[in-house]
């Protein structure tokens, strides 16, 4: 998928974005697709506990168990620990070129439940939640859902002035400031994925973090496929 129709489909405008970023972005592509996968990945992860209505708890108050992905992804085989080495790569170059403070690749999957979720594959930053449902009663309340059902990106670049104008938001880390959440689109331009992006200040999410954001956003998906 080229960058412009990438833009498109997720609701964002390419002619407000100048020559330099879309340069921006095909060169982080470039470097992206280089990566090597990384040696070691992580199956396990702590998560917080969840409250009513699947909202996090006290911040940093964590679960006794924590969140393992084999049930999940079918096994810890070969083709899933390659999965989770090329994932965790792109999350190690991102966290390496972004003055982000949290950052998480889902993929969009049926848990042991037979629900349909979004699951963390992999990410930087504090302890957050393992699974986003796909529906509108939890998109009522994150973007994560909201973005892993419509497909249309969320770029907020200040939460205060955002929930002070009624926008729904997912509040686990109280310091973040800004969030960029756009879809991860197979061939087709069905949602495969989503991936997350957090700031502790305000107004992040422009120029070259966003070009860096969608770089990472049109090569997830063939690693996913």
């Amino acid at each position: 998928m080229s960058i412009q129709a990438y833009l498109v489909r997720c609701g964002l405008q390419p002619d407000a974005f100048s020559a330099d970023f879309y340069q921006q972005v095909a060169d982080y592509q470039l470097q992206l697709t280089a990566l090597t996968p990384a040696s070691t990945v992580q199956w396990q992860f702590r998560v917080p506990e969840l409250g009513e209505g699947g909202s996090c708890s006290l911040f940093g108050q964590l679960a006794d168990e924590p969140y393992d992905l084999v049930p999940i992804l079918g096994g810890q085989t070969d083709a899933n620990q390659q999965l989770l080495a090329r994932v965790t790569a792109v999350v190690q170059f991102y966290q390496a070129h972004s003055a982000s403070h949290w950052f998480g690749v889902y993929q969009r999957r049926k848990n042991p439940a037979g629900e349909t979720v979004l699951v963390k594959l992999a990410y930087f930053g504090a302890e957050s939640r393992a699974e986003f449902p796909l529906t509108a009663e939890f998109a009522a309340i994150s973007n994560n859902s909201t973005v892993g059902l419509s497909g249309q990106g969320r770029i907020i670049n200040d939460v205060a002035a955002y929930l002070a104008q009624g926008g729904e938001y997912y509040t686990c880390d109280p310091k973040v400031q800004a969030e960029a959440c756009l879809p991860l689109l197979g061939a087709d331009g069905a949602v495969i994925g989503i991936i997350d992006s957090e700031a502790f200040a305000q107004n992040l999410f422009h120029g070259k973090e966003l070009a860096l954001l969608v770089a990472v956003a049109l090569t997830l998906p063939a690693l996913l496929a």
